[in-house]
């Protein structure tokens, strides 16, 4: 666990809720849909959460193969705490921990615009692949 200016983040064993994460996408996301995360989480290889004064304002899924590779899902930070550096420092932490349990390579998919956010959390481009099914 980790406390800074009044954000706390957990990894694994905290699980939000599908109510907090619901709220938090549907800020973030205009077109979130709600959905139950259970079945996501429980699939998962980690999760981290931050929260200012108890309420859920970033997430960050970590889902693994089994093996040497694990993949970055849902970063999300309120828009109310964007700009302030918690965005890199919840992947960054999100990625000691996928290492801590394993992992050797870490791979995220994002759009062009968010190249140097991913850049200043560690990530190197890549020539990949994605179909949409």
């Amino acid at each position: 666990m980790e406390q800074r200016d009044d954000v706390v983040v957990f990894a694994a064993g905290s699980a939000p809720t599908d109510e907090e994460i619901h709220a938090l996408f549907a800020a973030s996301w205009p077109n979130h849909e709600p959905r139950s995360f259970r079945p996501i989480l429980a699939r998962s290889l980690t999760w981290v959460t931050a929260r200012r004064r108890g309420h859920l304002v970033a997430f960050v899924n970590v889902v693994g193969d089994g093996g040497l590779h694990a993949f970055i899902l849902d970063t999300t930070v309120h828009p109310n705490e964007r700009r302030r550096g918690l965005g890199v420092r919840i992947v960054r932490y999100a990625a000691e921990e996928a290492r801590r349990l394993g992992a050797a390579w870490l791979h995220v998919d994002y759009e062009a615009h968010l190249q140097s956010f991913y850049e200043r959390c560690g990530f190197g481009p890549t020539a990949a692949g994605l179909m949409r099914l």
